[in-house]
């Protein structure tokens, strides 16, 4: 019998996807895909992502479909609860955390984080606030 330990980000299948592919892409398999929280923003935070071959000590990686998401301990504190995933709609391709716990400039119950991948792999600051 296994049991299976909740983590305190999720990681969904179509998020691991297009990780998948644009690792794929880029014929690395080291890169992981990083989400962090930083100084900055109207409430003092900002929120990005990016890709990254190193796992630092202390930084917490959750696989999925021979992939990895990376979240630094300072950062997972304010993710914990959050979804990452990955949509295709009209208003474009990105990737997304849903986080029930954070409030955009204390208007909106979610957060989300928006990557937009037509500006290619770098660093990704989207100012959102934590109310």
């Amino acid at each position: 019998m296994s049991v299976e330990t909740a983590l305190p980000i999720e990681f969904s299948d179509a998020a691991a996807a297009k990780v998948k592919a644009l690792v794929s892409e880029e014929e690395n398999p080291d890169l992981k895909l990083r989400v962090y929280v930083t100084g900055g923003g109207c409430s003092g935070f900002q929120y990005g992502f990016t890709f990254d071959e190193k796992v630092n000590e202390g930084d917490m990686t959750i696989e999925k479909d021979s992939v990895t998401m990376v979240v630094d301990p300072m950062s997972l504190q304010y993710l914990v609860g959050g979804v990452v995933d990955y949509v295709d709609g009209l208003e474009g391709s990105r990737f997304l955390v849903q986080n029930p716990n954070a409030y955009a400039c204390r208007l909106y119950p979610t957060l989300y984080f928006l990557l937009f991948l037509n500006s290619g792999y770098t660093n990704f600051n989207i100012n959102h606030c934590l109310g």
